[in-house]
Order: C-alpha cells, then sequence, then structure tokens
C-alpha cells in the first residue's frame, strides 16, 4: 500500500463501546477514512456514525456484504473474542489488510491457524495491542533502551479496579458476554484486560519461560464475577523474573474517562528503577513516568497519558507500516505469544501447577 495518493477506505467490523477510541486515529485524518460499519444493530451502528461526524457511510449487519464491498482496503475487527477467530479468516481471505483487536482468539489451535493464514495471504496484519504504544509506556522503553536503569532484572504489574464518578458507561450486554467462558476465553481482569499486562511484560523482557497463578473470584451485583484477586508470577531467562497482581476495590474511587481501574508497573534494573503510573486511569496527580538512579528521582511528565492517546498512537504506527510496507507490532506471531501467555495463567491458575511454557 505505500506509495498511495488516496486516503485507505477503513470499515469496523463492531460498533460497541471500544470503537470510540479505535475512531479517534481516523479523524481528520488524510491517510485513511472511515467509509463502513458493520454490527449486528445497525441502529448502534448509525448512531457511531452520527457521533463521529460520519457522512454518506455505508452501514450494514452482513460480514460477507462487507468484505465484498469495493473502497474499503483496511478491516478493524471489534467483536467478542469468539467471533475474533471466524471473521479474521473471512477478513483474510478478502484480501484486506486487517487489524484485529485482542486477544487474536480464545485457543492455540485457533491461533496456529490464524498465523498460517496470514503467512499464506501475505497481507498486512496486526492484532491491536495499545499498551506498549502508550506513551509513558513508550518514554520508559526509551528509558531502558537508553540504559537508564541498567540490565534489567525484573517487572511487576499492578491492576487495580475500583469506582468512578468520571468512568463511562459500559453497556450490559459487554459485560454479559465476558462472564460466558465460551465467548470470552477467559476471565474479565486476568484474561481479556490481562492481555495488556502480559503484552507488556513480554515487550519489556521477552518470552516467559514458566508461569504460575493464584486466579480468586470476587462475586458483585447482577451475578457479575470478577477474577480477583490474582496473582501471576512468571520466570524469563537469564534469572528475571515477573509478576501480575490483580485486585478490585469496590470502594476506591480512581480518576478516568474510561473504565474505572488504575494500572501501575515498576521496571527493576541493576542500576535503578522505572515507575510508570497510569493506565486505563490513575491514582491522585502522579507523573506518568519516575526514574529512580544514583541516589535520586527524576521525573519525566512531558508527555500525553490520557489512555486514548494510546488507541490514537497504535493505530498511527500501523498506519505508518502499511505505508512503508513493513510488518506491525503486533504480529500475528508475536499475539500468538501473548495469548500462550495469557493461556497459560488460566491453566495454571485452575490446575494450582507451573506451566512451563516451552512445553506449549
Amino acid at each position: 500500500m505505500n506509495g498511495r495518493a488516496s486516503p485507505l477506505g477503513v470499515c469496523f467490523i463492531g460498533t460497541g463501546r471500544i470503537s470510540d477510541l479505535h475512531a479517534l486515529a481516523y479523524r481528520d485524518n488524510t491517510r485513511a477514512r472511515i467509509v463502513a460499519l458493520c454490527d449486528k444493530d445497525t441502529g448502534l451502528a448509525r448512531h457511531r456514525a452520527a457521533e463521529w461526524g460520519l457522512e454518506d457511510i455505508f452501514v450494514t449487519d452482513d460480514v460477507d456484504m462487507l468484505l465484498a464491498r469495493p473502497g474499503i482496503d483496511l478491516v478493524e475487527i471489534l467483536l467478542p473474542h469468539h467471533l475474533h477467530f471466524p471473521v479474521a479468516m473471512k477478513a483474510i481471505a478478502s484480501g484486506k489488510a486487517v487489524s484485529l483487536q485482542k486477544p487474536m482468539c480464545t485457543t492455540l489451535d485457533e491461533a496456529d491457524r490464524l498465523v498460517e493464514a496470514v503467512e499464506a495471504s501475505g497481507q498486512p496484519f496486526r492484532v491491536f495491542e495499545n499498551f506498549i504504544f502508550f506513551p509513558p509506556v513508550v518514554r520508559a522503553r526509551q528509558l531502558v533502551d537508553s540504559g537508564a536503569i541498567g540490565d534489567l532484572l525484573a517487572i511487576r504489574i499492578k491492576s487495580n479496579s475500583g469506582t468512578s464518578k468520571t468512568a463511562w458507561e459500559v453497556p450490559e450486554g459487554a459485560t454479559r458476554w465476558r462472564q460466558m467462558r465460551d465467548h470470552s476465553g477467559g476471565g474479565p481482569l486476568v484474561f481479556d484486560d490481562g492481555h495488556h499486562k502480559f503484552a507488556l511484560a513480554r515487550h519489556f523482557m521477552g518470552e516467559p519461560e514458566s508461569v504460575h497463578a493464584f486466579i480468586g473470584r470476587t462475586p458483585k451485583e447482577d451475578g457479575v464475577v470478577l477474577d480477583a484477586p490474582a496473582i501471576i508470577s512468571f520466570r524469563f531467562p537469564g534469572n528475571r523474573i515477573g509478576s501480575f497482581e490483580v485486585v478490585h476495590s469496590p470502594e476506591l474511587e480512581i480518576s478516568t474517562r474510561h473504565y474505572a481501574q488504575d494500572d501501575r508497573v515498576e521496571i527493576t534494573g541493576t542500576s535503578g528503577v522505572i515507575w510508570i503510573n497510569c493506565g486505563h486511569g490513575q491514582l491522585g496527580d502522579v507523573p506518568p513516568v519516575v526514574v529512580y538512579r544514583d541516589g535520586k528521582l527524576t521525573i519525566h511528565a512531558d508527555m500525553p497519558s490520557g489512555w486514548e492517546q494510546s488507541f490514537v498512537m497504535a493505530s498511527h504506527h500501523f498506519l505508518d507500516r502499511l505505508a512503508e510496507g513493513r510488518a506491525a507490532d503486533l504480529s500475528a506471531g508475536d499475539a500468538r505469544s501473548v495469548l500462550r501467555f495469557a493461556l497459560a495463567a488460566e491453566t495454571s491458575g485452575s490446575t494450582g501447577r507451573r506451566v512451563e511454557m516451552p512445553l506449549w
């Protein structure tokens, strides 16, 4: 797609809550524009189109009709997890560039078949993972690569859900399907949102050697059960370690415009420590990135830290790579590795045993 003069035609398959954030990357964008929306609820799709200021846009509930339509170059698949595999396979076969919402699918068998289809097609494909493009994470990675804290020893990730007066409304249907294991593939905090955390751990530390998890249960109202508290530990080559902790604090007020959740990351090296102090939301007015080295704290606040920025930057990265004719992050193979990481945690949590990753 490099050398193209006209903007790419983009279609969204799925116009649920998260599509609002994906749409931000295409507003006032001269390289790509949304030309079609597909959803089983066409009324919702038209409502989204109106909210996004889109005119003369094609709306349908028929995926096959959409994929056969001329003028569509890039497909954004934003559906419940159990639909990722069948719809992605159709989109790949249509010859379009594909951006598939995480996780790529719910089983490693499906992941292997997707990887094979992508490689056979030769078409651009990525699994959408916004957290590695979140500006504070990008800054932390730059600091790590520059040797700011020496050689990496450990990563600790804390995810804390709570309550918020400023959070957006999550539709009941989105909550309901995430409680159905045959639809979601795993729990809402450890598997679904946890995909971001496993991607972060891999982004900084590489592929894990083993995973060991305890995953609890916290009942909420209306039959909703959260997979918390949870603690997942992992070991990396070179005697390096990591952990992912999940806690639900029902009375903890979180500042956010999106999900009522806070994320914190601590990366420890041989010479210092880096803290990333925000994610979906944040607790108080804290600097997005802080570095400790040689007895001194250095604050990094010269960057946007709204979670929506991660969506914009992730999609801009993909458009850059499409223009350059290069593979994007996360490739199908990369996404399979993150899925394997998440599924190892689910398996360990259900069996109480450590999962040795080379065996998967």
